[in-house]
């Protein structure tokens, strides 16, 4: 499937190979057009390790934050962030009320009805809170396709000397993208971690504009987004926060959701994620 999708240059493919070495093309071999491909293998479900195809949505709502232009690769620029699992219970309580009240909340990233999942507590913790978060260092941005190894040498050369830090998830936010086609439920970071956020947004910037791509926002606040609807839901989704915060006064009154490590920084093109630096432990 990867490599169908690569053939016909999908914004969210790549051409190489996850851990391959780049491939060459072959100068004395002329190129052959490739027919259409069928549009069902384009655009496949997702299915985020879960066979229960039921639980998945079609959005026609949901649009590409920029158009698909044939040879663009999607960039993206990211903390890696897991949740701690002695964090999980209380976060899945507040998320299955907030479903409850608000049935539109989504999973990031994939459409699967948080609502859908409130009755089993395994899957939600595998599904929802057990995986992979990112901490967005530039906006999702095309990119073409010469342009890419220049980008992932300039981040990894002005990323690369980093020393572990703690990053502090202490409020529950809510955010609307640009063109208010979508509002995500997220956790901010407003206390550790946030000037030394701020500084490597400072050096994607940097890269970014040597590239002439759009910098990142000019008031950056750092978070992780966990659910998202169609639209702007936003005054409905403070409401239920701020309901649910007095509830949970007494468990956050440190005004702290989760605590991680930084641990380092990836790059994501297409489909390929490349490691721009990584702290080892201590």
């Amino acid at each position: 499937m990867d490599a169908l999708r690569a053939s016909y240059g999908d914004t969210s493919s790549d051409s190489d190979s996850e851990s391959g070495p780049t491939r060459m093309s072959d100068p004395d071999q002329s190129e052959t057009p490739l027919p259409p491909p069928p549009l069902n293998l384009l655009h496949p479900p997702h299915s985020a390790g879960i066979s229960d195809l039921s639980l998945h949505r079609d959005h026609p709502n949901r649009v590409r934050s920029f158009p698909h232009v044939e040879g663009n690769y999607a960039l993206h620029v990211y903390i890696p962030v897991y949740i701690p699992a002695s964090s999980r219970k209380e976060i899945a309580l507040f998320l299955k009320r907030a479903a409850a009240a608000v049935n539109e909340l989504h999973v990031v990233d994939v459409d699967i009805s948080l609502i859908n999942l409130i009755k089993d507590d395994q899957k939600f913790d595998q599904v929802v809170l057990g995986r992979e978060f990112h901490v967005s260092l530039g906006r999702t941005v095309p990119i073409r396709v010469h342009q890419r190894d220049s980008v992932v040498s300039m981040l990894r050369q002005k990323l690369q000397s980093h020393k572990r830090y703690w990053i502090d998830f202490d409020n529950w936010e809510v955010f609307v993208n640009d063109d208010c086609t979508r509002t995500f439920l997220s956790f901010e970071v407003t206390g550790a971690g946030l000037a030394e956020i701020k500084k490597q947004i400072e050096l994607v910037n940097g890269v970014y504009k040597l590239h002439n791509l759009p910098e990142f926002y000019q008031n950056p606040r750092p978070h992780i987004s966990v659910a998202w609807a169609v639209g702007d839901i936003s005054n409905s989704l403070k409401s239920v926060i701020g309901e649910e915060m007095k509830r949970h006064g007494g468990v956050w009154s440190n005004k702290r959701i989760f605590t991680c490590k930084f641990g380092g920084i990836s790059c994501k093109i297409g489909n390929r994620t490349y490691e721009i630096c990584k702290v080892p432990e201590v």
